[in-house]
């Protein structure tokens, strides 16, 4: 663990769940940061350190009054006892409120190294404070409760020996089934239903193939219907991917949201064995590189065995708002970790191209797609955006826009890819463009429209100053001048037509026309000047 890795109590909590741990006592509040885990016996004199997570092993009830005390002295940020009675708990509240540290309480039936390892991992897998983080970045928490999100129902993963690293949040407790409930609280697969596994033949299913497998339901288990899917690294599996039906049904396309769930893992897995501890962050610069057109492609290439000859594209995703969509939910996207979002994208991604590499770039997700197949088209990209613009909107309540770049011929031309991505996204913005996904030959005209105001609100010199008077009247006295000789040019000069969409009457309109064109001596039987006025007048008011 990195020393200076930290994470919230909050997100301790949420990580590890209500399966656990059950928060008792937050005098400071659930933000204080936690910065390692101790382990602290009953016999050992009871001390700790600033900042830490204190498991008070053996120290039930009364006893646990010297560990609050003591960790309150030394500064550390919570204490983990077990209780032998609810009533209990009341006592180190209020002895843990007095100490200024935060109290949970552990379940009677969970184990303290399963604790400890979880903890532990969730620092592991603490988001970088770099706010450039990628989607490799992310923690296998998060990973688990995207997945779940994805397929509708309960994920956990595990590694090679079926230990269980990461789960997701289970909303109710009536949907997590018996087994699911024993692997959680005993942070293994029990061995008689690990025994079942292994006659029916799924451990050597999952050892041999990359392919998703179903394992149907057994009342007699106690275990509901499950999804499985091997997490790989190259030709060796590097744990697995479990999804457990809930009281729904499993969503139509969870095979396919196991599959990219599964690659996505695979990074987190290689980076937790340490194998390739500086691999993400060198593989983002290289890739933010690539995109800008600051290093070539022969890095990346060479570092990842990319063939940079092979086709490659660009895709963009920005967040919208909802006013884009009539039936999306009203989040903002603040309100939405980074994380959760860039997950969605990997996962979906990396179901349909197992080379693709997401990043984030301020707002923006980019995904890039290389070594794409020679036939490879743009109806079928934009179809590969549409099901991560879908699966936002359905599952995060988030509209997301969506850009295809345009396929070039390798890795060397991707910045002219994402440079289309980006004029695609600019412009869908900036015309108000409806579609969730675009390509340049969708909305060409919006593209070029959007980039030629670009360049007169950046070049005032070739602006008509009669123009920029008239908006600074109607500022001064609250007209509609240039709103209504706007609108009147954009339904090709037919009165009535703009009348009724300004809803004011005919003669009303005609009256404002003549109105401009006395108050700026524009001509408007003149075509270069009504050219200049449809463009000029569809600038900001600002400026």
């Amino acid at each position: 663990m990195d020393p200076a890795a930290t994470i919230t109590l909050r997100q301790l909590v949420m990580a590890l769940g209500d399966s656990l741990l059950e928060v008792q006592a937050a005098p400071a509040g659930l933000d204080v940061e936690i910065n390692g885990v101790a382990l602290l016996d009953a016999e050992d004199p009871p001390t700790a350190l600033p900042g830490v997570l204190v498991l008070a092993i053996g120290s039930r009830g009364r006893a646990a009054f010297p560990a609050l005390r003591a960790a309150g002295r030394d500064g550390a940020t919570a204490v983990v006892v077990k209780l032998d009675a609810p009533a209990q708990a009341a006592g180190l509240s209020e002895t843990a409120t007095e100490a200024g540290v935060a109290l949970l309480s552990l379940r009677g039936d969970a184990r303290w190294e399963q604790v400890s390892a979880l903890a532990r991992a969730a620092l592991d897998d603490a988001p970088p404070d770099d706010p450039g983080a990628g989607a490799e970045e992310g923690d296998l928490f998060s990973l688990a409760q995207t997945t779940a999100i994805l397929t509708n129902g309960n994920v956990s993963i595990e590694d090679a020996a079926n230990r269980v690293l990461a789960y997701s949040r289970t909303t109710d407790s009536d949907e997590a089934d018996d087994l699911r409930r024993r692997s959680i609280l005993g942070w293994q697969g029990p061995e008689a239903y690990l025994a079942k596994l292994r006659e029916w033949g799924v451990f050597q299913h999952l050892h041999s193939s990359d392919e998703v497998i179903a394992i149907d339901s057994h009342a007699e288990l106690g275990i509901r219907r499950r999804l499985a899917v091997a997490i790989r690294s190259g030709d060796r599996q590097l744990g697995t991917i479990w999804v457990q039906e809930s009281s729904a049904p499993l969503s139509e396309r969870s095979r396919q949201a196991l599959l990219g769930a599964a690659r996505v893992a695979a990074l987190h897995l290689v980076r937790r064995r340490r194998e390739l501890s500086d691999d993400v962050t060198f593989t983002r610069t290289l890739l933010a590189g690539l995109l800008d057109g600051s290093t070539g492609p022969q890095p990346l290439a060479t570092h990842l065995g990319f063939d940079p000859a092979r086709p490659a594209a660009v895709l963009g995703f920005s967040y919208g708002t909802t006013e884009a969509y009539e039936d999306a939910d009203t989040v903002s996207a603040p309100e939405l970790a980074h994380t959760e979002v860039t997950n969605l994208v990997s996962v979906h991604i990396a179901a349909r191209h197992r080379s693709s590499l997401v990043t984030q770039v301020d707002s923006r997700i980019y995904v890039l797609l290389p070594q794409l197949p020679r036939s490879i088209d743009t109806d079928t990209l934009r179809g590969w955006a549409l099901e991560i613009t879908d699966a936002a909107r359905r599952h995060l309540g988030l509209p997301l826009r969506g850009s295809v770049g345009c396929v070039v011929p390798g890795l060397g031309a991707v910045p002219e890819s994402r440079r289309e991505a980006d004029r695609i996204l600019d412009a869908m913005v900036s015309a108000g463009v409806s579609a969730a996904v675009a390509a340049l030959p969708d909305i060409q005209a919006e593209v070029l429209v959007s980039e030629m105001l670009t360049l007169l609100s950046a070049h005032p010199e070739i602006r008509d100053p009669r123009l920029t008077a008239l908006v600074a009247h109607d500022s001064r006295h609250q007209g509609r001048l240039a709103e209504t000789l706007l609108t009147y040019l954009n339904s090709f000069g037919d009165v009535r037509a703009a009348a009724a969409q300004l809803h004011v009457h005919p003669n009303t309109l005609r009256y404002r026309l003549r109105r401009a064109e006395e108050l700026t001596g524009l001509d408007l039987s003149r075509p270069d000047q009504r050219l200049l006025a449809m463009l000029q007048l569809r600038l900001p008011p600002t400026v």
